[in-house]
């Protein structure tokens, strides 16, 4: 179970992420940070059908979190 310090700053940089989705018609819900500090999104609204979801999953979520808190490993997508 994440720090509940680790998780508010998570929260914060998905915060400042979020604007981006949601310029594209997008969102973000966040779920959980598991034990080994992958954090659980599900990406809503277009995001959620979108082909490129794992790219933004991948290169600009977990990227921009990884930067935010390098602690994060790994960005995991729930349907």
């Amino acid at each position: 179970m994440a720090t509940p310090e680790l998780e508010a700053t998570v929260k914060e940089a998905l915060d400042m992420f979020r604007p981006q989705l949601q310029a594209d018609g997008g969102d973000m819900e966040y779920i959980s940070i598991d034990e080994e500090n992958r954090v659980h999104l599900r990406l809503t609204g277009a995001c959620g059908s979108c082909p490129m979801a794992l790219m933004t999953l991948k290169m600009g979520i977990e990227r921009y979190l990884k930067d935010a808190c390098p602690e994060i490993k790994e960005v995991v997508q729930e349907q």
